[in-house]
């Protein structure tokens, strides 16, 4: 009796034991995939996917992996991998304040004083290294200044020739073919120059004024006096709700606002576009100077290295990075004596400022790079010579080029083109090289820093995905490497395209693609 009695008490924990093996087995990762592709109104755009264990290269899962759809900002792995592995980790721009003149002992310039760019992209006030978010100080010219304290202490006090603002180190070539002109008012579509402060933009602070019917306060900052504002923004009474609009015109230097800011607002605070970068930086140099006391009788101009005759000539006979063109149009003569460099300022590493353009999808600085790549490993500062190397290096990793079209370095240009295979073969490719620790901790982290900062955040699923978004109108990606339950690596790239859906509902998708992806990978198949 007593001997059922023990049996009775035993057999529901032996059903609850063996329950989870007599359910039915998990669907597999192909069929859960299309689980959350089947939904009518995803189904509409275009979906490509490829998932690879990193240890084994074994496919996973594929699904149009080798059509060409549109990256977005996935295009920056391309980029920040071949400057990583071309150019190097531990590689510094150099700004320089240079002059072929003679300074007296009077402190007077018999000469120009000019001011070239190597092609930094930190000119600004972000704080580096990069710690989870971008954060910048309150002085977002501190470069320039630095610069300006130390031909101070050079003992400049009078400049007889002109300031000269030299970004010919790159070819004067502003703007990535297939951009968008919308693009190239806001911050996101910075010009790119040689010579970069405050990453090209302006910052516009948008204040209501104190009485309803007033027009509310506009602030520029840094160089206020680089942009004419014309504004039409009117403070409407408290609850009406803001908006408001800025437009530029290209090649203008006139802004446009308006619209309504109403009286119990916080204020706005926008990044605008500048028009020429050099043009800014000489202008500005100029004002620190002459607040330092130094006395100029010269003009502000720029240098800059017309694109066109990089195409015309041979990059060797045009060389120096002080030659090409002036802004009067007239080609500046090689010069033969040797400038004196009398201030200069060094860049962090970088790999710091990879780790900002990947992290937090810096367009500009991605720019930069490519023309980089093309000046120090190619034929000329230029966004071709910058993707004659990029597909050199490509093709060292194994991707094909017919696997992708790349127009600039950024993914801002829509003519871009690449598969999932082949950003999966980059990221299989990266793992393996020395530099490639160094690079996948420049991707955002899940739940942690950067694009996916507030995205899977759950305990479970944070830490365990690093990877690089994308977006523009229509475009959704995510590629990167993840963890599975079972511990596997794998590597994978969601790219979706030609959708009209709100953007959270693609992202979402994503999100939940990369959840089975997570779930479902097997451990050491």
């Amino acid at each position: 009796m007593l001997r059922r009695r023990s049996v009775a008490r035993l057999l529901p924990i032996v059903l609850l034991l063996v329950a989870p093996l007599l359910a039915a087995p998990v669907k597999p990762l192909q069929d859960r995939i299309a689980g959350v592709l089947s939904a009518p109104d995803l189904a509409r755009g275009f979906w490509g996917i490829e998932v690879v264990s990193l240890a084994t290269g074994k496919t996973l899962y594929s699904q149009n992996a080798d059509k060409l759809f549109t990256p977005a900002s996935n295009t920056k792995l391309f980029t920040t991998a071949a400057a990583l592995a071309l150019i190097g980790p531990d590689y510094k721009f150099r700004t320089t304040v240079e002059t072929s003149g003679t300074l007296d002992r009077y402190g007077r310039l018999n000469g120009d004083l000019v001011l070239v760019g190597h092609g930094d992209p930190n000119l600004s006030g972000r704080e580096l290294p990069y710690d989870l978010r971008t954060q910048r100080n309150d002085d977002p010219i501190q470069a320039l200044e630095s610069l300006a304290d130390a031909l101070v202490q050079k003992g400049v006090k009078f400049i007889d020739g002109d300031i000269v603002a030299d970004d010919s180190y790159f070819a004067f070539e502003r703007y990535g073919e297939g951009w968008s002109q919308d693009d190239l008012v806001w911050a996101d579509g910075a010009p790119v120059s040689a010579l970069t402060i405050n990453d090209n933009v302006v910052f516009v602070n948008i204040l209501p004024a104190d009485r309803p019917g007033e027009k509310a306060f506009v602030s520029v900052k840094p160089f206020a006096d680089y942009y004419h504002l014309d504004n039409r923004i009117i403070t409407t009474p408290a609850g009406t709700g803001r908006k408001f609009f800025v437009n530029r015109e290209p090649g203008s230097t006139v802004l446009t606002l308006w619209g309504n800011m109403p009286l119990d607002d916080a204020g706005a605070n926008e990044a605008l576009a500048i028009e020429d970068p050099a043009e800014f930086a000489a202008g500005l140099f100029r004002q620190l100077l002459e607040k330092r006391g130094i006395v100029i009788y010269g003009h502000q101009r720029t240098r800059h290295t017309e694109l066109a005759t990089l195409s015309t000539f041979s990059v060797t006979a045009i060389a120096p990075s002080r030659g090409g063109r002036d802004n009067d149009g007239q080609s500046g003569p090689l010069k033969t004596q040797q400038p004196i460099t009398l201030a200069s300022y060094e860049s962090k590493p970088l790999l710091q400022d990879v780790r900002v353009i990947n992290k937090v999808s810096q367009n500009l600085h991605a720019e930069i790079l490519l023309r980089l790549l093309g000046r120090e490993r190619g034929n000329a500062g230029t966004v071709e010579g910058g993707l004659e190397v990029l597909r050199g290096f490509l093709t060292q990793a194994g991707i094909a080029n017919d696997q992708y079209v790349f127009y600039d370095g950024s993914g801002l240009s829509r003519q871009n083109l690449v598969t999932p295979h082949a950003i999966v073969q980059l990221l299989r490719y990266c793992a393996t090289q020395p530099w490639g620790a160094d690079y996948k901790a420049t991707f955002p982290i899940s739940g942690v820093d950067g694009s996916l900062s507030d995205r899977f955040n759950s305990p479970r699923l944070q830490s365990r995905i690093v990877a690089k978004t994308g977006a523009l109108g229509g475009v959704k990606a995510l590629s990167g490497y993840a963890t599975s339950d079972a511990g596997q690596v794998v590597v994978f790239s969601i790219l979706s395209n030609n959708f009209n859906l709100p953007a959270k509902r693609v992202t979402d998708a994503i999100d939940q693609l990369v959840r089975v992806i997570v779930d479902d990978a097997p451990a050491g198949r």
